[in-house]
């Protein structure tokens, strides 16, 4: 297994706005990131969930919130993580006691589809997973706006191997403006700052950007600097878009770590 390089400014400096003017002009604002249309073809990859190992519960955060839950209904294990500091990581693998399960297996078992028809793959999805919109705490939901860091890191591999440039391909990480107020660092935006922040790296470090002080987790926008491939993770989704090559949509969605799926009405 290769070891993930440390973030670092000399890796990833700030590069001029104007790097990221070419996308405010194929998608308009970019506040909460860019989301481009399917150059030429586009996939959704599904931040990962998770599920308790010692299975399925009734209870339900919201009863656990709102005081009406029996501790002894509840695996203490699940008690003492939600009570960890390790339940506020973004993306982060839960714990040994966690085990991935996939989008495929929840919408079997509720009947639930994927995504809504029409919809994004967000919050809305699975209205069966639990009682009055809140889903059960054996459940560990999909990170909002930050795409897990296992399928973070096997999208760059994937990217890599279907770059002509491979680990040299020169990218570019876009941090939009919610990107930067979920961030730890104070960054003072060049002239041309209502983009958000541009830094200019090569695929072989971009694994390091998952920990980078000016996001939570991975950037809203990565693109090669041919423009041939982009990844977006919107603030307000459970999914991240990649566009690009047919052959690299194909590999995202034949790939057996990573989950992705198209979404015909969101191309």
């Amino acid at each position: 297994m290769t070891e993930t390089p440390s973030w670092s400014a000399e890796s990833w400096p700030i590069a001029p706005p104007s790097e990221a003017e070419w996308l405010r002009d194929l998608c308009g604002d970019g506040t909460t990131g860019f989301m481009p249309p399917a150059l030429p073809d586009a996939a959704w990859v599904l931040h990962a969930m998770y599920e308790h190992v010692s299975g399925p519960v009734e209870v339900t955060y919201a009863d656990l919130h709102q005081g009406g839950a029996d501790a002894d209904r509840i695996d203490p294990r699940i008690l003492a993580h939600l009570e960890s500091e390790a339940s506020d990581l973004k993306g982060e693998h839960p714990g040994p006691d966690w085990r991935r399960l996939r989008w495929s297996e929840l919408a079997e078992r509720t009947g639930d589809p994927l995504v809504p028809e029409g919809g994004y793959p967000s919050h809305h999805c699975f209205p069966s997973a639990g009682a009055g919109n809140s889903w059960p705490v054996s459940l560990w939901s999909p990170a909002e706006g930050c795409l897990d860091r296992p399928s973070w890191n096997r999208l760059i591999d994937i990217l890599t191997a279907y770059s002509p440039d491979g680990p040299d391909t020169r990218t570019l990480a876009h941090h939009s403006l919610m990107n930067l107020l979920g961030g730890s660092a104070d960054v003072d935006l060049p002239a041309g700052g209502e983009l958000g922040l541009v830094c200019a790296g090569h695929l072989r470090d971009a694994k390091s950007l998952y920990d980078s002080p000016y996001a939570e987790c991975n950037p809203a926008n990565l693109f090669a600097a041919d423009h041939s491939w982009i990844t977006n993770t919107d603030i307000d989704l459970w999914a991240t878009k990649v566009v690009g090559p047919p052959p690299l949509i194909n590999a995202l969605l034949n790939d057996t770590e990573i989950e992705a799926v198209r979404l015909p009405w969101k191309h």
